[in-house]
Parts: structure tokens; C-alpha cells; sequence
């Protein structure tokens, strides 16, 4: 039998090699963040930020709270269909956890990873990766498919909007770009050597949990759901800052911003989601500075909302939180 165990657990020095990376990301998103104070008005965005309503933001955080909810019986659903047992007070406990270091650390994706190898008892190293993997994939797939029903209401509308070409050749690169690594995937899968059984074993796994008849009209709903509940949170944000964003535009331009935060360049997606909020308001007809304060708005939502994790985190033993 091999040993899965990950290497970051058996180097120790392994850690001390990211650092610099780490550091580099977060010099990223406040590089970005002053880049977009200076280009946005940054006072008139602490202005509004400071006026907000305390109802909506209210109505953000429960919307995402229950966002977060949806996403852990996502993957407790995805993981029981890889041969997981994952009790609905774990699934839950679990999330939270990976939300508070996702929120904490840079890249965005480090609380995932933790919480596939905490799961790994239940079923193995690789089924649990793959269930994070899997459930985090489908909720950003149904938030690209909102967002092209966005982008064709908006523009096959009456009085619709015209996007800017620079947008329109960006989504055609994206979307060949992600033709291009399924056409790799198809090449791979094929061969006989290691990342061919890798493909097909993930590409099974994706059958098995995410599109047997058993399930797919689940995952569809949870997963349409959670990217929905995403926008509407933005959406609030957008409404404390005096912000009214008509809803065929904010399904056209919020997920455009929220998708900026998958880049793992910065801190949970800091800096880059202000960037892209300050290019697309103006689009849909409000300042660069609104759209500034309504996404620092949804970042300190996020973070208020898994602050439950660190309860979760000091009722752990001190063997398994470490």
C-alpha cells in the first residue's frame, strides 16, 4: 500500500518554501487595493461605505450564511456519492472551517484543501479531494451559466446593453481556454500512463457524484442555488451603499466580479474583485467609486460570516486542529 499521505505533513520545511509566495500574494491585493483607491476615488467609496444601511447588510449576511449552508450539504452529497460519510453537523463544521482560512489566507483555496485531508479518513486521501474539488466546480459552473443568461438578457433586450469589445474577446479566451483543457482532459484520459488514470478516475468520479440520475437534479438545484444566493449577496451590498442595481444587469455583472476572486493571486480574491467592480459599474450605469464600496461591502460580509469557524476551530482537540 502507498503512502497518502501529503507531502506539506511530512516536510516540514515545506511550509517555510511558501512563504514567500504567500507574501507575495498578499502585497498583490494591497498593490491592487491602493491601485483601485487612487483610480476609483477611494474617499467617496469610504464615504458611501460609511453611510451604508445596516438592514441590507444585515440581509448580506444571512443570504451568504445561508449560501455557506447550501455548500455543505453540496459536498456532503458529493461525498457520500465517492463513498464518504460525512455527518450533516460535520459537513457544516467543516465549511466553516475552510471558510475562515480561505478568508485569511492567501490564495483562496488553502481551507479547501485542509478540509479534504481532515475528511480523508472516511474514504481515503483521493475521494475526499475529490469530493472538495467536484462540489467547489459545480457551484462556479452554475455561476458561469448565470452569468451567459445575464449577458444575453442584457443584450438581446429592448434598450440592452452593449458590452465593450475588450469584455467580449476576454469571455471568448475564457471559454477557449476551458474547451481547450477539456480537449487536453479527452487526450490524457486516453493514454496509458499515470495522468490518464488520474482524468479517469476524476472523470468517474464526476459521473458517479455529480451526474448519475440519482442525483444530478439535486446538484443542480444546490449548486444553482449557492451561486444565486452569491449574487443576491452582492446585490444587498450594492443596495446598503445606495447602490439599486436593476436585475438583468446585476445577473450580467456580478458574476463577472465574483468570479475575479477564483484568480490565486491575491487574498481571497482582494483587490482583484474591487478591480473588476470599479471597470463594470461604470457599464451598468453607476461610478467607479459605487462599485469600490460595494465590493469592499461583500468582502467584510464574508468575513463576518465565518467568524463562526473559529468557534468551530477552538472546540476541536489540539491533535486534530493542527
Amino acid at each position: 500500500m502507498t503512502d497518502s499521505t501529503p507531502a506539506s505533513l511530512t516536510d516540514p520545511e515545506r511550509p517555510l518554501r511558501r512563504w514567500p509566495i504567500r507574501l507575495l500574494q498578499v502585497a498583490v491585493a494591497i498593490g491592487l487595493l491602493i491601485a483601485v483607491w487612487q483610480s476609483a476615488n477611494g474617499g467617496e467609496a469610504v464615504q458611501l461605505l460609511g453611510q451604508a444601511e445596516l438592514l441590507w447588510l444585515l440581509v448580506a449576511a444571512v443570504l451568504l450564511s445561508g449560501q455557506i449552508l447550501l455548500s455543505a450539504l453540496r459536498w456532503r452529497l458529493t461525498g457520500e456519492r465517492l463513498g464518504m460519510t460525512i455527518p450533516w453537523s460535520r459537513a457544516w463544521r467543516e465549511y466553516y472551517l475552510s471558510q475562515v482560512v480561505n478568508q485569511t489566507l492567501p490564495g483562496g483555496v488553502v481551507g479547501d484543501a485542509t478540509r479534504a485531508i481532515r475528511s480523508k479518513n472516511t474514504a481515503g486521501l483521493v475521494s475526499a479531494a475529490q469530493s472538495v474539488i467536484l462540489e467547489r466546480l459545480a457551484g462556479q459552473v452554475a455561476l458561469v451559466a448565470l452569468l451567459g443568461v445575464g449577458i444575453l438578457t442584457s443584450s438581446l433586450g429592448r434598450g440592452g446593453l452593449e458590452w465593450p469589445r475588450w469584455l467580449a474577446v476576454l469571455l471568448i479566451a475564457a471559454v477557449a481556454a476551458l474547451l481547450g483543457l477539456v480537449v487536453l482532459g479527452l487526450f490524457l484520459k486516453n493514454g496509458s500512463g499515470r495522468a490518464g488514470r488520474v482524468i479517469d478516475d476524476f472523470s468517474r468520479a464526476a459521473s458517479t457524484s455529480l451526474f448519475s440520475r440519482q442525483v444530478r437534479w439535486r446538484q443542480l438545484g444546490l449548486s444553482l442555488g449557492t451561486a444565486a444566493i452569491n449574487i443576491a449577496g452582492f446585490w444587498s451590498c450594492a443596495m446598503a451603499v445606495g447602490v439599486q442595481l436593476p436585475l438583468v444587469p446585476a445577473l450580467a455583472g456580478i458574476p463577472l466580479i465574483l468570479l475575479m476572486m477564483l484568480i490565486p493571486v491575491s487574498v481571497s480574491g482582494w483587490g482583484l474583485r474591487e478591480g473588476a467592480a470599479a471597470l463594470l459599474f461604470p457599464l451598468l450605469g453607476f461610478s467607479s467609486a459605487e462599485g469600490f464600496a460595494t465590493s469592499v461591502a461583500f468582502g467584510l460580509v464574508l468575513i463576518v460570516i465565518a467568524l463562526p469557524g473559529l468557534f468551530f476551530l477552538r472546540q476541536r482537540p489540539a491533535r486534530e486542529a493542527a
